[in-house]
C-alpha cells in the first residue's frame, strides 16, 4: 500500500458506513473547483500565457491530466460531474434555455437533474459529510431542483447559467434572469461591491469556519462563473494586460500550440486548427483590433483573478490545517466560449445589448457586455477543433489537475490516458470509503458510468480505461465517440458535412484529416458503438430508431 488512504479504503469497503467512520475518524475532505468556459491552454501549467501563480504551485503537488474530456457545454458537464452518469441519464441532454419541441418531453432532455439520479452531496451528506456550494448551479431552477434540494447543506448559488459578475444582476439575455439563492431562499439585493469570484470564495471560507468546530469532513463544490461571458474584471487586473494581446488571435494560436509542443502534450508535426469564418487579424480595422485586444485583456484578467481567488481558498485550508487532508480537483467544464452574445435567445434584435456601455474605456467594467468570440476561443483551444458547444476536441477537452490528501509519489507529473468527467464521482466515493447506493428515494439507480482514478493517483496504474472501452457524446445533435486513439465525429452543416468522420487523435488531435475513406470498417464499427451508447443512455436520434439502425448495421444493410 502506497498511501494511508488505500489502507483506510480497504477497511471501509469491508464494513458499513457507520463502521467506516469509526475506522477512519479523519476521512478526507473533498474540494471540487470548476472554472466556467476556461480554455485548454489558458492557465500556465497547460501552456498558457496568463499569470496563474496559484494554479502553477498547485500543479506541482497534483497530477496533470492532458487527455481529460467533458461535455460540450456547462450544465451537461455539471450533471455528469455531480452524478457520475451520462448527461442524458441525468436529464440534461439539452440545456433548459435552448430546448426545442422534438426533445422537450423526452426523459433525457428535461434540462434539469431528474430524481432518477443521486448526487455526490446527497451521498456524502447521508454519510456524515458537511456539503457546501457557492457559484453556478445551472441544473434546475424550479421548486425541488435547487442545490438545497439536491444535497447541499449550505449554498449560495446562481441558479441560471450566467450573467453579470457584478451586483447589477443583468442576465445574458432578456428572457433569462439571474436568480441567486442562499440555502434555497431567494436573495434579493447583492452587496454593492459584489464580484462573483470574490464573493463565492468569501462564502466558502465562511462555511468552512462556521462548521469547523465539529471536525466533520466536508465536500465543497466551488463552481465559479469566471471566465464565462460577459467578460468583466476589476480594472486593476485588466490594466495588467494592456497591450499583451495586440499581436492578435492568429499569433496567439501559434504561441499556444508551440507551448503545448514544448510541454510534450502534442507532437511537433501537429498544426493548429484554423476554422473557416474567422477573419485573419491582419484584415481587421485598427479600431476592431483595439476592441478585440481589449476583450482578451479582460478575459485574461478574469482568469488571473480566478486564480487569486482559488489561492485564497487553498491558503485558508492550509491556515486551518485542512489542506493535507483534502482531495482537491481543478477542472474546466468545457472548451472556451466562441459564441457571440447576439446568439443568446432574445439578443438578435440588438435592443438589449445596445443598452450596455461597450466603449473602449468601459469594456470589462460594470454595465458592459463583451465576449471572447470565435477568434480568441480558437486560439485558446488550439490545436483542437472549434470550442464550446461542439463535440469536437476543442469543445470537450479540458484541463484537469487532481491532488490527493498528503503527498503523492507522482505529483507534478503528466498523465496522458483518457479520463472522463464521470470518473470523478467514483474517485470521490472510493477515497471516502462510501459505496454507491443501489436505490435513491425508492428508485433503482443505474451504476455510475465512470471509473475511480485512485489507481492512477496513487501510482498503482497508468490508466483506468482500456483502449477497448468507448465513450459517447450527443448535444444539439452534434455527436462523437472515442475508443482508444480513434474518434468519430458528426457535426451538422454548416460546421461540417453532416456525415460521420473518423480521426486518429494520437496523430491528429486537431481533427483535420478525415480517415473514413481509408478505414471505413473502423468508422462503421464506431458508429455501431455510438448507437449502442445512445440506446443505453436515453439519447434521442433524429436519424431513426436505434433498434432498426443496429439491426441494419449488424446485417450489413445500408
Amino acid at each position: 500500500m502506497k498511501n494511508l488512504y488505500l489502507i483506510i479504503l480497504a477497511v471501509s469497503m469491508a464494513c458499513s458506513p457507520e463502521e467506516a467512520r469509526e475506522a477512519s475518524p479523519q476521512r478526507p475532505n473533498i474540494l471540487l473547483i470548476v472554472a466556467d468556459d476556461l480554455g485548454y491552454s489558458d492557465i500556465a501549467p497547460f501552456g498558457g500565457d496568463i499569470h496563474t501563480p496559484f494554479l502553477s504551485q498547485f500543479s506541482r503537488e497534483a497530477i496533470l491530466f492532458s487527455n481529460f474530456h467533458v461535455l460540450p457545454t456547462c450544465s451537461p458537464t455539471r450533471s455528469s460531474l455531480l452524478t457520475g452518469q451520462d448527461n442524458h441519464v441525468a436529464g440534461v441532454g439539452i440545456m433548459s434555455e435552448v430546448s426545442y419541441p422534438a426533445v422537450a418531453n423526452l426523459p433525457g432532455y428535461s434540462g434539469h437533474l431528474i430524481d432518477q439520479v443521486v448526487t455526490i452531496p446527497e451521498i456524502l451528506g447521508a454519510n456524515g459529510y458537511h456539503t457546501y456550494m457557492a457559484g453556478k448551479w445551472h441544473l434546475g431552477d424550479d421548486e425541488g431542483q435547487t442545490p438545497f434540494d439536491r444535497g447541499f447543506e449550505e449554498s449560495f448559488t446562481l441558479l441560471q447559467g450566467g450573467g453579470s459578475h457584478y451586483a447589477d444582476q443583468k442576465p445574458l439575455s432578456p428572457p433569462q434572469v439571474m436568480d441567486y439563492r442562499r440555502n434555497g431562499e431567494k436573495v434579493g439585493v447583492l452587496p454593492a461591491d459584489f464580484y462573483s469570484s470574490k464573493n463565492y470564495t468569501d462564502t466558502l471560507i465562511h462555511y468552512i469556519d462556521k462548521h469547523k468546530a465539529d471536525q466533520k469532513p466536508f465536500f465543497i463544490y466551488a463552481s465559479y462563473t469566471a471566465p464565462h461571458d460577459p467578460l468583466q474584471a476589476p480594472k486593476e487586473y485588466i490594466d495588467k494586460y494592456k497591450g499583451k494581446f495586440d499581436m492578435g488571435w492568429d499569433s496567439l494560436r501559434t504561441i499556444r500550440l508551440d507551448n503545448l509542443k514544448a510541454l510534450g502534450l502534442v507532437s511537433e508535426e501537429v498544426n493548429s486548427f484554423a476554422p473557416n469564418g474567422i477573419p485573419s487579424w491582419s484584415t481587421l480595422t485598427s479600431s476592431q483590433r483595439e476592441e478585440f485586444a481589449r476583450d482578451m485583456e479582460v478575459y485574461a484578467a478574469m482568469v488571473e483573478y480566478l486564480d487569486m481567488s482559488i489561492g485564497r481558498l487553498l491558503d485558508h485550508l492550509k491556515q486551518e490545517g485542512l489542506y493535507d487532508n483534502t482531495l482537491i480537483v481543478f477542472m474546466s467544464d468545457n472548451g472556451p466560449n466562441g459564441v457571440m452574445a447576439t446568439t443568446y435567445p432574445g439578443n438578435d434584435d440588438g435592443v438589449y445589448l445596445g443598452g450596455f456601455d461597450n466603449s473602449l474605456g468601459n469594456r470589462g467594467l460594470p454595465n458592459s457586455f463583451v465576449e471572447m468570440g470565435p477568434g480568441w476561443a480558437q486560439a485558446s483551444s488550439a490545436p483542437f477543433r472549434l470550442f464550446k458547444s461542439f463535440t469536437s476536441e476543442g469543445g470537450i477537452k479540458a484541463p484537469l489537475m487532481v491532488k490527493l490528501p498528503q503527498a503523492m509519489p507522482n505529483q507534478g507529473q503528466w498523465n496522458r490516458s483518457f479520463v472522463h468527467v464521470t470518473d470523478l464521482m467514483p474517485t470521490v466515493l472510493e477515497l471516502s470509503g462510501i459505496s454507491y447506493p443501489q436505490q435513491f428515494k425508492g428508485k433503482e439507480l443505474r451504476k455510475p458510468l465512470g471509473k475511480s482514478l485512485l489507481p492512477v493517483l496513487t501510482g498503482a496504474a497508468q490508466q483506468v480505461h482500456s483502449s477497448e472501452e468507448g465513450m459517447g457524446w450527443e448535444l444539439f445533435e452534434r455527436k462523437a465517440y472515442i475508443k482508444g486513439k480513434w474518434k468519430i465525429l458528426r457535426l451538422p452543416q454548416p460546421f461540417s458535412t453532416g456525415e460521420w468522420q473518423l480521426y486518429d487523435l494520437e496523430k491528429d488531435p486537431g481533427e483535420a484529416n478525415d480517415l473514413s475513406g481509408q478505414f471505413p470498417s473502423i468508422r462503421d464499427s464506431l458508429i455501431m458503438d455510438w448507437m449502442q451508447y445512445a440506446k443505453a443512455n436515453d439519447v434521442f436520434d433524429h436519424q431513426g430508431h436505434y433498434d432498426s439502425l443496429l439491426s441494419r448495421s449488424l446485417t450489413g444493410e445500408h
